[in-house]
């Protein structure tokens, strides 16, 4: 039994060592990289700044391969159905966990088709109202809103995005009756805030900074535990004492599910190296981004409670699949 004993133990010993041997060498050819949405926008942007780090650490080409339509499922699908070898990773956004309640039927599961590596970045949504709104802080906005029950409205990029679900916790959280108005993506969004098409909407402080200083919106609030660093006079809603709205908007590196832990592992250590160094964090944050960098256990746990949590948020507010 003792001789048997010894002989598996070098066993895995030795299938150990090879599995480390083997994330050592990892990468020894070109990895893809899906994006699942049109070069330009924030997945893009953070799977090319980030991967060209890892490329130049690694000695191999992270490519970047937009797959952009069906509000990010085709990409998604694509991610999970490649090859578990490390060779296919995604950058993915908040729609992986707003999907499912969204679409009466996906061609993957958000939890189980995908492991996750690390969530790269977050960023922070500022309520905003047209200047001709009479109020000045959030708390004055609530009170105007239930005083003005159904004549209040917010903008979106349409039924069903992040801004509009995080608007309609907003709303289910603080009690408010405002209504939707959908605009055909985020430029018209806010385009009608901006002239007083709307009342209010939230936004992510890259798009809506430039508007708040030059006076054109009244940034009330912002969403998150801490105040963002780059618009450091706008208070938290938690300040305003206004608890549980998190709903900022986030992109995280996924692989698919099977790829061997030590892969994991090995990317986890080279991304979240770069996305954590001093000059990334500046150059993030300065783009409207909040650096995250998280353990794989971590991320994973994000992307199962998120799923829960936007598929309430979508029933409450009564948002059809589709």
């Amino acid at each position: 039994m003792n001789k048997a004993a010894t002989v598996m133990s070098a066993v895995f010993a030795a299938f150990g060592l090879a599995l480390h041997a083997h994330a050592q060498s990892y990468p020894v050819r070109t990895v893809r990289v899906i994006v699942t949405y049109a070069p330009g926008g924030g997945s893009d942007i953070l799977a090319r700044m980030i991967g060209a780090k890892a490329s130049e650490e690694l000695g191999q080409q992270f490519v970047v391969d937009n797959r952009a339509g069906g509000n990010a499922t085709i990409g998604t699908q694509a991610i999970a159905r490649a090859t578990p070898d490390g060779y296919t990773l995604g950058v993915i956004d908040t729609a992986l966990t707003i999907n499912p309640g969204l679409f009466a039927k996906l061609p993957y599961d958000a939890v189980k088709d995908f492991s996750a590596v690390t969530l790269i970045a977050s960023s922070p949504l500022i309520l905003l109202v047209h200047p001709s709104v009479p109020v000045k802080n959030a708390k004055e906005l609530i009170a105007l809103a239930k005083s003005r029950p159904g004549q209040l409205t917010f903008s979106s990029a349409g039924s069903g995005t992040a801004i509009h679900l995080s608007q309609e916790l907003f709303k289910s959280i603080t009690g408010i009756n405002a209504i939707h108005v959908p605009y055909k993506g985020g430029g018209p969004s806010v385009a009608a805030l901006l002239a007083g098409e709307v009342a209010m909407s939230f936004n992510t402080p890259a798009t809506i900074a430039p508007h708040v200083k030059a006076g054109k919106a009244r940034a009330l609030a912002i969403t998150g535990a801490k105040r963002y660093p780059g618009l450091p006079d706008i208070p938290t809603l938690t300040e305003a004492g206004i608890n549980g709205v998190e709903a900022d908007p986030y992109w995280g590196l996924v692989a698919p599910a099977g790829t061997p832990p030590a892969i994991i592992n090995r990317l986890h250590e080279v991304w979240t190296k770069h996305i954590n160094a001093p000059e990334m964090r500046r150059r993030l944050i300065d783009m409207g981004f909040v650096p995250v960098a998280n353990t794989p256990v971590e991320f994973a746990a994000h992307i199962r409670n998120d799923v829960a949590k936007w598929g309430r948020v979508i029933k409450e507010a009564g948002v059809q699949p589709q």
